[in-house]
Formats: structure tokens, sequence, C-alpha cells
């Protein structure tokens, strides 16, 4: 009975393995030589395995990311590994609206063109910030929707570019609370719900961009960039950090496997057709329902509008 149960054991330990460790598809990256990126949470994981390979490709990279020795690290680091001198450091804390509003207003002092803004940093510890929302989902959504907005006409002068949003799966759990968004969800595990809410809001974000900027040259994807083991949960309570650890090591992809389906919506010629699309495995997939409720995504974009002290976009959806 031992050995059997044993033999179950390891047969779903390697089914869980291929499932969640399944290789992302080889990818061939075009040269990006005088092209300007944003990659926010660009100092390690996901984030700098994505500026890496996109000053591989000769382009500009901006690492915006809220510790300045880690960030300066990150830099020089790809400087190092790519040959490539145009990588820099900006400070950006998506967790203070001040500090975005900041790196915005130095961004478009220092530089002319933003062709790429990968809207990558996240996080799922639980807590509130000094702005008054709940720490995920103001840096997950709220912090980088106000950053797209800050930056959209920079975007738009520099057509054709892309707003690529890392989402996740975990949309599938999301609910929104459309009246007390920005808040934590009730119950004894609001964290991780407030993560996957975060993570549905990316989706709608992108799909709601999308619609509102075509025919300007301005296209948004939102990616799921698979089973990644990176720090995301390091803030998770120590028992369930004692069964990720070990998960993630051994089942979960490497930052740069998960870091080909960003490139991919980044940089893949003939996606324009695809713009607002839910990307996983660099193919464009149908999110769950509820990322695809339209309605769900204006009322979205209103409510954070408002609750960011934005005017009412210049851009509306396209009938």
């Amino acid at each position: 009975m031992g050995w059997w149960l044993l033999g179950v054991g390891l047969l779903l330990c390697v089914l869980l393995c291929f499932t969640l460790r399944s290789p992302a598809p080889p990818l061939a990256l075009p040269a990006l030589h005088g092209r300007t990126a944003i990659v926010t949470g660009g100092s390690s994981g996901i984030g700098e395995a994505v500026a890496r390979e996109l000053a591989r490709c000769g382009a500009r990279v901006v690492l915006a990311t809220r510790n300045a020795l880690r960030g300066e690290e990150a830099a020089w680091r790809i400087r190092r590994d790519t040959g490539n001198p145009e990588v820099l450091f900006m400070p950006l804390d998506l967790s203070s609206f001040h500090s975005v509003h900041a790196f915005a207003t130095a961004f478009l002092q220092q530089e002319p063109h933003l062709h790429l803004l990968i809207n990558n940093a996240g996080v799922s510890a639980g807590g509130t910030t000094q702005d008054g929302f709940s720490l995920p989902f103001q840096v997950n959504h709220l912090g980088h929707f106000l950053l797209t907005q800050l930056l959209l006409h920079r975007l738009q002068s520099s057509a054709p570019s892309r707003v690529v949003i890392v989402a996740s799966s975990a949309h599938c759990a999301g609910r929104l609370r459309m009246a007390e968004l920005g808040h934590p969800p009730p119950g004894p595990f609001a964290a991780f719900q407030d993560y996957c809410d975060s993570k549905l809001a990316n989706v709608l974000h992108a799909r709601q961009l999308a619609a509102r900027l075509q025919g300007t040259g301005v296209t948004a994807y939102a990616v799921h960039p698979g089973f990644v083991n990176t720090q995301l949960f390091r803030h998770a309570p120590l028992w369930l950090q004692l069964l990720w650890t070990p998960l993630s090591r051994f089942c979960f992809r490497s930052a740069a496997e998960g870091a080909r389906p960003v490139l991919f919506c980044a940089t893949q010629d003939g996606l324009e057709p695809f713009s607002g699309c839910y990307f996983a495995d660099c193919r464009p997939l149908q999110p769950w329902a509820q990322g695809r409720d339209d309605a769900a995504a204006r009322e979205l974009w209103d409510r954070s509008q408002r609750l960011l002290g934005l005017r009412p976009s210049l851009c509306t959806p396209a009938e």
C-alpha cells in the first residue's frame, strides 16, 4: 500500500512538473535599435529578464523600480551582459502616486520617445499604502493605470508603440467589487483574493485601453507569463512559503522562460489585430468570462480615473 501511494505521488509530481513547467516556445527577437522601453520591476525576476533581452536587441531600456541599489545593480548587470550602454535606472515606487507622478515627469523631461511600456511590477503581500488603498491593488493596477495615463501622449507621439501588461491566470478567481474598488476584500484569504482581483483588473485594463486607442498606433496586450519561480510571494505566511518554495523551484518556469511571452507581445510583428487580447504561451487565449466583460472594463476605467483624480480621458472607446 505504501509503495502504491508513493508511485501515485511520484506520478502526480511528474504531471504537475509537466503542466506547470512546460517550456515557453522559442522566440526570435527583432533588432530594436532606436527604440525606448520602460520595464517596471526591472531589477529582478521576469522584469530583469525582459529588460536584458530588450537591451540585447539594441533598445534603450529604463529600469523603473523602487529600490535604488537593486535598480542600479541590475542596470549594471544588463549593460555588462549585453554590451549595451543604454540601460539606466530611474526610481519608481508604484505604491506611491507621488512617486509615479515624479517618475513620469522626469522621464518626459529626459526621454523624447517611448515605444514600449512593460507594466511588469507586482506584489502579492497584503497591507495598505500611504494613499489609502490595498497594496496589491495599487501596485498591480492603480499605479500602472496612472503611469500609463501620464505617458500616453508620449506613446502616441512615438507610435507604433505598445503597452504590455503582465497579468496572470489568477484573474480566474478575481471578483471586482466596484463600490469598494481599491480596498481589501473581506475573508480569511483577503490578500490572495486581492491579488486575483488586481490581475483581473490588469486583463480588463488592457482590453479597455486597446478599445480607446484604436487608430492611434498604440496597442495593448495582457499576458500570462506562466507559473514562474520569482520572489512574488516572498511575503506570504511562513507555512505557505514552506510549501511554495520547493514547488516553485522544481515545477515552475525560470524567469527567462517567463519573460518569453512578455517579449513576444512586446516585439513580434503582426499583433496589431490582437490589441486588447489576453496572451499565454505566446498565443492569444480567451480569458475567463469576467475578463471578457466590456461593461466591467469601462466601469473599472472610469472608477480608476476618479480614484486617481484624473480628468476623463481624451480617448474614448471606438464604436
